[in-house]
């Protein structure tokens, strides 16, 4: 059933574009109203199934579980916020506790934030502290956020820093991708360590005023670009040679998205701080900085913030987290066996379809690049945005990434017959804007 684009649909987004500030709106016109499971319903009553997580932040299906709203609404009969950068409380101490049992022995210090954004600013404050050296290294392609300081990391379009500068001092290196890499695929790698080592730190900055590198184990908004599974060792062996830290961004990865708690934990490696959000506030804002306990605390009133640890928020993630520990072998072995069918049918439209280039992504976290054509592979960004739209029309939400991909990120407990219809329509959308 197509999608009926009503008046309450059409005075939202009047009132909307009068008052608001310009975001990252889609073009689509979706007034969410309400969602459950793996749909979304708009104030017309259309239905949508989800394949965006509302950006990979309901990983337990839309709107949480029961046990996660339940333990938000018994915390907010008891008291909402509690102001713990000033006072103790003990939710955002369990959530703490809960979050570092999920993570590789030796982390212990947990700082709670809002945003992403904020839970990486927060990490380029600590791996300063921590060293004493003021330069950054991250990755083309990046997205770390839109505030100043993650803005200075973000990497992935011009759009998001222009005018905004002076940055933070950071050098951007290439990110594997091994669609794209002019050369033998398994070479990207050892490419980008390359860059490191010969032109930023043999050029542009002594290693020894570098604090630390940051990445994305897979990178979000660049696209969902997965490096070659032996990058990041190496980028370890080359951090510790010069006495670098690694700062791993999961925000968008992380939280089971790709089968394991931690994204990094696919490619062998363990990190020095990790950043969370998005999923890990279980629909509240809440992030979180982690950094290994041997790399020292905080002077007292060096950092803090008024809403950091929200009462309401850690009891809803806390919640979140205690069904992920209950359900870890089942979440796994359902996102990979779903994230295996979505990544089967995808790349039988790969074979069929010139303008679908590239079909890539670990668990359910998946991209799909659209090209004028395999030869070429030059960007498709009209190409994509029209079978997004034509899935919006079709009632399937599935959002861009990079320049021209669509990410297929569905709630971890997105059922089989929402898989199956989503992608029928989206294989429909493709068919339709090939001719």
């Amino acid at each position: 059933m197509a999608v009926k684009i009503g008046p309450r649909i059409r005075n939202a987004l009047r009132r909307d574009r009068r008052i608001i500030f310009t975001t990252t709106r889609e073009e689509f016109p979706l007034v969410a109203d309400h969602g459950s499971g793996d749909f979304i319903y708009d104030v017309e009553g259309n239905r949508f199934i989800d394949f965006s997580s509302f950006v990979s932040c309901y990983n337990l299906g839309v709107n949480g579980n029961a046990q996660i709203r339940n333990a938000a609404k018994k915390q907010i009969d008891r008291l909402m916020h509690g102001m713990f950068m000033d006072y103790y409380e003990e939710p955002p101490v369990r959530l703490a506790e809960k979050l570092v049992s999920m993570l590789p022995r030796g982390f212990g210090r947990v700082f709670f934030s809002n945003s992403g954004t904020e839970a990486n600013e927060d990490a380029i404050k600590l791996v300063k502290l921590f060293t004493k050296r003021r330069h950054i290294i991250a990755f083309y392609g990046a997205f770390h956020g839109r505030s100043l300081g993650s803005l200075a990391l973000t990497a992935s379009n011009t759009a998001h820093r222009a005018h905004f500068g002076p940055f933070v001092n950071v050098s951007h290196a290439p990110f594997p991708d091994p669609y794209r890499f002019d050369g033998d695929p398994e070479e990207c790698s050892q490419a980008s360590i390359d860059f490191i080592e010969r032109k930023i730190l043999a050029r542009e900055v002594p290693p020894d005023e570098v604090a630390a590198i940051f990445f994305e184990p897979i990178q979000g908004e660049g696209g969902y670009i997965v490096p070659p599974r032996g990058f990041f060792k190496e980028l370890r062996k080359l951090a510790d040679r010069h006495g670098i830290l690694l700062v791993d961004d999961e925000i968008q990865a992380g939280y089971m998205r790709t089968g394991r708690f931690l994204a990094l934990s696919n490619f062998g490696t363990v990190a020095d701080i990790y950043t969370f959000a998005k999923s890990f506030g279980a629909g509240f804002p809440l992030g979180a900085t982690v950094a290994r306990k041997s790399l020292g605390d905080t002077p007292p009133g060096a950092h803090a913030g008024t809403f950091g640890g929200n009462l309401v928020a850690s009891a809803a993630a806390a919640a979140s987290l205690d069904y992920i520990k209950r359900n870890m072998r089942s979440l796994r072995r359902g996102v990979l066996r779903k994230g295996a069918k979505i990544m089967k049918r995808m790349n039988e439209l790969k074979e069929r379809y010139e303008y679908v280039g590239d079909v890539r992504g670990i668990g359910l976290m998946i991209g799909v690049e659209f090209v004028k054509s395999k030869e070429s592979k030059e960007y498709a960004p009209k190409e994509r945005d029209s079978v997004i739209m034509s899935c919006f029309n079709s009632g399937l939400v599935v959002l861009p990434a990079g320049k021209s991909s669509i990410r297929i990120i569905p709630p971890l407990t997105v059922s089989d017959s929402s898989i199956e219809k989503g992608l029928d329509i989206l294989e429909e959308a493709i068919k339709d804007n090939s001719k």
